[in-house]
């Protein structure tokens, strides 16, 4: 039925639910704004304005924009065991271990992304024992990972600080130590279910979750409350979710349990603020793959101070940038290294990096310093294949407690604080996150979705796991204050120390190798005093005060972290809610003595509670 009247078109929309269910929301919104003016006032009559008109105009105006933040109808039904939203890294690990092969049975596992499809455009490097220790623990939950996933092997890995400290310009520091770079394509392929590939390879397609092209439509307000109202539910069952294909197509989905790998910026994860944190600092990165020309080099085994077969993790030198210029006076306040990774023939994959800063460099200050670097090495780019543009919060605070969707990855602040690794820390993380999850659907009968949430956070934020990160957090804030020099005299420092100490710092992670040197009080206090002792005289001195700074500013954590005087911090164990209101004893002593009593008494509502 068509209705000249806005005011009426808007009056039929509230009363008739589904005609507005169907309705687009921009159609809506216009409807509301035409539905006001005509209240209103008309452009061609005018209107006296009554208070009685006034007010209704303002009562019409808030229900047209309650029917414009109201939810669309669903077009299709579906259920799982959990419901895993977003498609990178994080997203496929642990959806592919929740639907392996387990003694408690089999699971139907949901992932939801509207962007499934998209190929994953970051270059990942990985130490390779770290990348070991995730192929075990992928081949125990049956899910072996291949070869392919890893494309380039270097067995060794290069760093230059040279500039500071009288350590001279052109020194190489070596380290034996072989990283990888994953081939990201491969990956994802073995992390996909096999009706999921157009092209297959051996070894893909092992996964056994099911995909839906869609995303949810929420964004949380409150824990547990999302708007808009009912695009996501809980009750004391599971979840009902609302999730969105791109061509509008709208699928209710109910769900056990959610996992939100949706990153960083999650709209329904909430940060805990009731904990003092410092927000995240900020890795920005831009990188090439590039072709260089060969030529004009004398030696095709470098390219211009890069080994072909080293990885360079930092050149931090400046001498790039003239002497006394404003170029130079900027990359040393807000410093940016180089990270460079030959692949095969004269492809090399260059990145300028800034570490971490609060505020983050610029995307187009790392360009124009990688092609000021390039042009003083006499490196010529014949081609670029790719550009990378990186960005990655670094730190800050973690999931609120009690919450119902379990953040996982960036958006349960899994990145390292210090380094911004995070693809070796999720998908180790992924094992122990499956198991609690699957340990509490298996108990169905007693199934309890609020434990279960709690259960998957405590398995990423253990008491003990927060305690290290927080240590990895001042790190990070040591690392942001620091000048050019500063960061030449730390990371110097910091690889002279045993393999098994600075290994272990960057892999942060429980189950990675090295970690159990940084996982009590006493292995980071060893680690904190060993390094010190590494560390130019200047860099030292700043680092203790530093401590010392933090510590009166920032309170506890950083004592926390490294001594047994304050305990360990608050984590995500699950806490059975008292079913009791009140004091029972009271009540019942109460209600006893007026049933006794013979004056008629009302009872009071309280004391006919029952115990429950």
């Amino acid at each position: 039925m068509l209705l000249n009247n806005a005011f009426a078109t808007t009056v039929v929309a509230l009363l008739t639910p589904s005609a507005l269910a169907f309705a687009p929301t921009r159609q809506i919104a216009s409807t509301t704004l035409n539905a006001q003016n005509s209240i209103i006032s008309s452009p061609l009559i005018p209107t006296p304005v009554s208070a009685r008109s006034t007010i209704l105009s303002k009562r019409t105006a808030l229900f047209a924009q309650a029917a414009a933040d109201s939810v669309p109808a669903p077009t299709s039904n579906d259920s799982c065991d959990v419901l895993v939203l977003g498609s990178g890294p994080a997203a496929r690990s642990i959806a592919t271990l929740l639907a392996s092969p387990s003694s408690n049975g089999s699971f139907d596992i949901l992932l939801a992304d509207t962007n499934y499809d998209r190929r994953w455009a970051p270059n990942y490097g990985v130490w390779q024992d770290e990348w070991q220790s995730i192929l075990q623990l992928y081949s125990s939950f049956k899910q072996p990972l291949g070869a392919s996933c890893v494309d380039r092997l270097w067995e060794v890995t290069d760093c230059f600080f040279g500039g500071s400290f009288d350590i001279p310009v052109e020194s190489r520091m070596r380290l034996d130590r072989p990283y990888c770079r994953v081939d990201r394509d491969a990956l994802r392929r073995q992390l996909s279910p096999k009706d999921e590939i157009e092209v297959k390879n051996d070894g893909d397609g092992n996964a056994n979750y099911r995909v839906i092209r869609s995303n949810h439509i929420s964004k949380a307000t409150a824990v547990n409350i999302y708007s808009p109202a009912g695009s996501m539910v809980h009750d004391e069952s599971g979840s009902t979710v609302l999730l969105q294909s791109k061509d509008g197509d709208v699928t209710q989905v109910r769900a056990k349990v959610i996992v939100d790998c949706t990153g960083h910026e999650s709209r329904i994860v909430l940060k805990d603020d009731r904990v003092k944190s410092i927000p995240p600092g900020f890795q920005i990165a831009y990188g090439v793959l590039a072709k260089v020309d060969e030529s004009s080099i004398p030696d095709s085994d470098y390219a211009g101070p890069y080994y072909k077969e080293a990885m360079t993790l930092f050149d931090y030198r400046t001498d790039h940038f003239p002497e006394g210029s404003n170029e130079l006076s900027k990359a040393e306040k807000a410093p940016t290294f180089m990270y460079a990774m030959p692949l095969d023939g004269n492809r090399i994959f260059f990145e300028e990096t800034s570490l971490v800063a609060r505020p983050a460099v610029s995307f187009q200050e790392c360009k124009e310093r990688y092609l000021t670097r390039m042009e003083h090495l006499g490196i010529t780019i014949t081609e670029i294949e790719e550009e990378e543009f990186c960005y990655i919060p670094m730190g800050g605070p973690l999931p609120a407690a009690d919450q119902r969707v379990v953040g996982f990855g960036g958006a349960a602040a899994m990145v390292h604080p210090s380094t911004g690794y995070h693809l070796c820390r999720a998908m180790m993380a992924s094992g122990s996150v499956a198991e609690a999850i699957r340990k509490e659907l298996a108990n169905d009968k007693n199934f309890n979705p609020d434990r279960a949430a709690a259960s998957a956070y405590n398995a990423i934020w253990s008491p003990t796991n927060i305690a290290q990160r927080n240590f990895a957090v001042f790190g990070g804030e040591f690392l942001m204050k620091q000048n050019v020099e500063g960061l030449r005299g730390f990371f110097d420092g910091f690889f002279k120390l045993p393999l098994e100490l600075w290994g272990g710092f960057l892999a942060g992670w429980p189950g990675l190798p090295n970690n159990e040197n940084h996982e009590t009080w006493w292995a980071r206090l060893k680690f904190g005093l060993s390094f010190v002792s590494k560390l130019p005289p200047l860099v030292a001195l700043d680092m203790l005060v530093s401590i010392a700074t933090y510590s009166i500013t920032e309170g506890v954590p950083l004592p926390q972290s490294v001594t047994p005087l304050l305990g360990l911090p608050d984590g995500y164990e699950y806490k059975e809610k008292s079913a009791t209101v009140g004091d029972v004893a009271a009540k019942s002593e109460a209600m006893k003595m007026i049933m006794e009593s013979k004056v008629e008494e009302v009872v009071p509502v309280a004391f006919e509670q029952k115990e429950v």
